[in-house]
């Protein structure tokens, strides 16, 4: 090649390399492993993936990047979808004013959770739809959630002006935002430490606590299992009449009224109202994979037998609903049906109900159901036991469930057919600890580790996610502790040897990647850059990852796993003295070192 040729070469390749960069942002959701994020490949935004490329391009185009969270089960991520990502001029002003990224929260935990503390701090609020608007260098700027389409559309007007007159003082804000950098200072670990922690813990407790629906708050109603596993802990070792009576009317509540699915077994993920009774339709595998185990629980420590009743329904949902053929267990079914109508699969016309049941049936549905009531959805009545049945009644209303079910199964419920490996753990641990109940509990729990050892595990590292035959890399602390956990329950239940191996194989990865002497990272590769190191993890939905991991380490037996676990145990958290409501998985570990 003569120099001539060279120099005209090397000329096209600046110009190819210019157009390519110039090009215009399209849809790269077709098609993609995760149905939430497949959802949108067909919206005229412009949609990427949150990723370095992605993060670079935001640099060199000098644009904020549009970052909205979402998940396939959030039924008001659907809704903001159908009115705003579908429209054109809206479309349109994110893919001209910024780079828009879509999120799949059960694929980016970490990254989720550091922009919902963002909107809480600034809003007092978080929840999802999420929509953060970030600097180019990773800093969370503003953030909103669901919003009606006009003022979507004002709202994305007003930030584009914004930061083209005053980019440098958005940049600004940005940063004097982020979260002061944390520092662990080491505390002893006593025993007038350790029963501060509990006493700190309980105030907060009945400081939320709802004395007369049971569970915590008084506008909407999760199932708060971290706390309520550290609350039967404390039962059990330290009996108190008023606790008891507290557990015992909230396992009660959420069982009869409207959190339960009275049809198909297992729970839907929270309800709007204190009394248990109008759910998000949404139902979780992570949530059934906790309230499985502790009802089991709650059966003896509060002596209620009926309550491994509550434990079968939910792993027979589980089993039957969101087992994948090939092992392992989806993420979530939807809140809403094919058509797009909020918990239609679940509810009922009466005029229905009357020519499928025999009228003693009927009779007793119409009067514990209360379908003489004003209805609280446009779709139907959700069966619930909304006045509480004589024990004929709940005969009948068994027989009820089991007329009804293969209607049920016959209607539409999408699912997310994500196979994470964090929420594959939690049903491990499930299956697990049921193995007793049922020899086909064991069956499952066998199966749902091979599946974990098989498809999740990579010599001594995780995969995040498979989904439509592909494997989605980057697993966090999440997915470590919670895998942990769950093998170690495999082999407590069934004397594996391979899965504490592999429990403990993993718990060393996991310190590894995600620990040092700054504290704990969510993800081993933040993008973010307000993401930083803390000395501990709060709860959430689910449990502390950072203290499942230390409760996994001390029961693994290994020395070295065990001294780090003491010595990250030791850290002060500052936040328990503020909140300690949050902290009951670090109360939990706190109880178990010596």
């Amino acid at each position: 090649m003569s120099a001539f040729e060279r120099i005209v070469l090397a000329a096209l390749l600046v110009v190819t390399s210019s157009f390519a960069a110039a090009a215009p942002l399209a849809n790269v959701l077709a098609g993609h492993p995760s149905p939430y994020l497949a959802l949108h490949g067909n919206d005229p935004v412009a949609w990427q993936e949150w990723n370095a490329d992605t993060v670079a391009r935001a640099k060199r185009e000098n644009k904020l990047l549009y970052v909205s969270v979402g998940y396939f089960a959030c039924h008001w991520c659907h809704v903001m979808q159908r009115e705003s990502y579908k429209n054109p001029k809206i479309a349109a002003a994110l893919n001209r004013d910024f780079i828009p990224v879509k999120v799949d929260r059960e694929l980016n935990s970490g990254l989720d959770e550091a922009l919902q503390q963002f909107s809480a701090r600034l809003n007092g609020v978080a929840g999802w739809p999420l929509n953060a608007f970030v600097t180019p260098e990773g800093y969370p700027a503003f953030v909103a959630l669901y919003a009606p389409p006009d003022e979507f559309r004002a709202l994305l007007g007003r930030i584009a002006a914004r930061w083209q007159a005053d980019a440098a003082g958005v940049r600004r804000l940005a940063r004097l935002a982020a979260p002061p950098a944390q520092r662990p200072a080491s505390s002893a670990l006593t025993p007038a430490r350790r029963m501060q922690a509990w006493a700190d813990f309980m105030r907060g407790v009945w400081q939320e606590a709802d004395s007369l629906h049971g569970g915590f708050g008084q506008v909407s109603k999760f199932p708060m299992a971290p706390q309520l596993a550290a609350l039967l802990e404390r039962q059990r070792v330290q009996p108190e009449a008023k606790l008891a009576d507290f557990l015992r009317l909230s396992f009660d509540q959420m069982a009869a009224r409207g959190l339960a699915d009275h049809i198909g077994g297992g729970f839907f993920r929270y309800t709007v109202d204190p009394a248990w009774d109008t759910p998000h339709f949404e139902k979780m595998l992570y949530d059934n994979a906790h309230l499985a185990v502790l009802y089991l629980e709650a059966a003896d420590v509060l002596r209620e037998p009926r309550y491994r009743d509550v434990t079968r329904a939910t792993l027979d949902f589980m089993r039957d609903t969101l087992a994948a053929p090939g092992g392992g267990f989806y993420t979530s079914t939807s809140a809403v049906d094919a058509a797009g109508r909020e918990g239609a699969t679940y509810l009922w016309e009466p005029d229905e109900l009357r020519r499928r049941l025999p009228p003693e049936v009927f009779a007793a549905v119409r009067r514990v159901w209360r379908l003489d009531a004003p209805r609280s959805f446009e779709g139907g009545y959700l069966p619930a036991e909304l006045r509480p049945p004589t024990a004929d009644e709940r005969r009948l209303l068994s027989e009820a469930a089991r007329i009804l079910r293969p209607v049920r199964q016959a209607r539409s419920l999408p699912l997310d057919i994500k196979q994470n490996a964090g929420l594959n753990g939690l049903a491990l641990s499930a299956f697990s600890r049921a193995a007793g109940l049922d020899p086909a509990y064991r069956q499952v729990a066998d199966r749902t580790q091979a599946f974990l050892l098989a498809r999740m595990v990579r010599g001594d590292r995780l995969v995040k996610s498979v989904a439509r035959g592909k494997v989605l890399p980057d697993a966090e602390l999440e997915d470590y502790a919670y895998v942990a956990q769950g093998l170690l329950d495999h082999a407590d239940a069934t004397g594996n040897r391979a899965s504490r191996d592999h429990a403990v194989r993993l718990s060393r990865t996991a310190w590894q990647l995600f620990w040092s002497e700054r504290g704990w990272m969510r993800e081993a590769r933040p993008l973010l850059a307000t993401a930083s190191a803390e000395p501990a993890l709060a709860d959430g939905a689910l449990y502390s990852p950072s203290g499942m991991l230390l409760l996994a380490s001390l029961r693994t037996g290994d020395a070295a796993l065990m001294q780090r676990a003491r010595q990250a145990a030791g850290w002060a958290v500052p936040e328990m003295a503020r909140d300690p409501y949050a902290w009951p998985t670090r109360v939990r570990v706190l109880d178990r070192v010596n």
